[in-house]
C-alpha cells in the first residue's frame, strides 16, 4: 500500500478521470481541413486533476471515479497514484473503455473546441458513494465535479448532512452547469469560469465588475465562497463579507487544459489551512499559472513552495 493510501484523506474528490488528447495548431486554425500541429496524450479529468493537484500540495486526498479495465485505465491509476492520490476507491469496470477528453487548441494555446466521453462515471451512483460512507465520515471537505449524476449528487448531499462536511463544486462545463443551478445552496465553494457562471446566475459577464456581481449572486443563492475564473484576467470572488479581483500572473500559454482545476485545488488548500481569502485566491492564480506553463493537465512541479515562488516573481 502506498503512502497516499495509508493516510486518512482530508479531502475526497469525486469526478471524472480521463485520458486527455490535445492537439495544438502551429499557425492560424483553418476549420474544415487538417491543420499542421502537435498532438499530446496525457491523463486528465476535472476530478482527477483536482485530486492530483491537492496531492502534489501535500494534502491527503482520495479520488472516487471510474476507469475501464484497459491500458488507459491502468495508466490513469498509476499516474494518479504517483501524484500522491489514494486511488483505492476508483472503480475498475470490466468490459468498458476509460473516459476520454479531446481538445483542439489554436496557435495561441486557446481552446477552440473540446469533446468528452465520460459515461463510465455513471457507475459512481448513490449506492457506490453510500457504501463508502466511512471515507466521508472523516473528510474535512469533499470536492465534486459537474459530471456527477443527479442520483450521486443526492447521495452526496445526504452524506454531507449526516457527517457535516462542506462540498466544493467545479461545474466543469456550461452544459453541465445548467442542472447544478438548483443545488447552489448545498455548496460551500463554487469555482465556475465565465461561461459556467453565466449559466449558474443568468447574468451576462463582460468585464470584472460583471464577474464580481456574478460571484455575489452565487453567494446570495447560498454559496459561501464563489470564485469566477477569467483566464488572462485572473479571477473575481465573493463571500458574505467581501468581494474583489485577483489579477492573473503574466505567462505564456503552453496548454490551458487543467488550469482551472489547479486553481480549484489551491483554493481548497487555502480553505483547509484557514488562509485569508485574498491569499487563498492568489495561491489559486499561481497554481493556474504554473499549469498553463506545462504540457500536461497537472503541473508535475506543483508544490506549495512553487506557488509562493510564482507569486514573488
Amino acid at each position: 500500500m502506498s503512502d497516499a493510501e495509508s493516510t486518512q484523506p482530508q479531502v475526497v474528490v469525486i469526478g471524472a478521470a480521463c485520458v486527455d488528447t490535445k492537439g495544438r495548431t502551429r499557425a492560424r486554425l483553418l476549420p474544415g481541413t487538417s491543420n499542421p500541429g502537435e498532438i499530446h496524450i496525457t491523463v486528465g479529468g476535472v476530478g482527477r486533476n483536482i485530486a492530483e493537484s491537492l496531492g502534489r500540495l501535500g494534502v491527503p486526498v482520495a479520488l472516487i471515479s471510474a476507469v475501464g479495465n484497459d491500458d488507459w485505465g491502468r495508466d490513469i491509476l498509476r499516474r494518479t497514484r504517483r501524484g500522491g492520490v489514494d486511488v483505492h476507491h476508483v472503480l475498475v469496470c470490466e468490459g468498458e473503455r476509460s473516459a476520454a477528453y479531446l481538445a483542439v487548441l489554436d496557435a495561441n494555446g486557446e481552446r477552440v473546441v473540446s469533446v468528452d466521453s465520460t459515461d463510465i462515471l455513471n457507475h459512481i451512483d448513490g449506492r457506490y458513494l453510500f457504501d463508502r460512507r466511512s471515507l466521508f465520515s472523516q473528510a474535512r471537505i469533499v470536492v465534486a465535479d459537474g459530471n456527477l449524476s443527479e442520483q450521486a449528487l443526492g447521495s452526496l448531499f445526504r452524506l454531507a448532512e449526516r457527517y457535516r462536511f462542506p462540498i466544493a463544486l467545479d461545474p466543469t462545463s456550461a452544459v453541465l452547469a445548467e442542472r447544478l443551478r438548483q443545488h447552489l445552496p448545498r455548496f460551500h465553494l463554487v469555482t465556475p469560469n465565465v461561461a459556467e457562471a453565466e449559466v449558474l446566475t443568468g447574468t451576462r459577464i463582460h468585464d470584472e465588475m460583471d464577474a464580481i456581481r456574478a460571484a455575489q449572486a452565487l453567494v446570495a443563492a447560498g454559496v459561501k465562497v464563489a470564485v469566477v475564473t477569467m483566464a488572462e484576467q485572473g479571477c473575481c470572488y465573493a463571500t458574505s463579507e467581501t468581494a474583489g479581483r485577483v489579477p492573473a500572473i503574466g505567462s505564456e500559454v503552453v496548454d490551458p487544459v487543467g488550469a482551472g482545476d489547479a486553481l480549484t485545488a489551491a483554493v481548497v488548500f487555502g480553505l483547509l489551512n484557514d488562509l485569508p481569502i485574498d491569499e487563498t485566491l492568489r495561491l489559486g492564480v499561481a497554481a493556474a499559472t504554473l499549469t498553463l506553463r506545462c504540457q500536461g493537465s497537472v503541473c508535475p512541479h506543483l508544490s506549495l513552495q512553487a506557488l509562493y515562488d510564482a507569486l514573488s516573481m
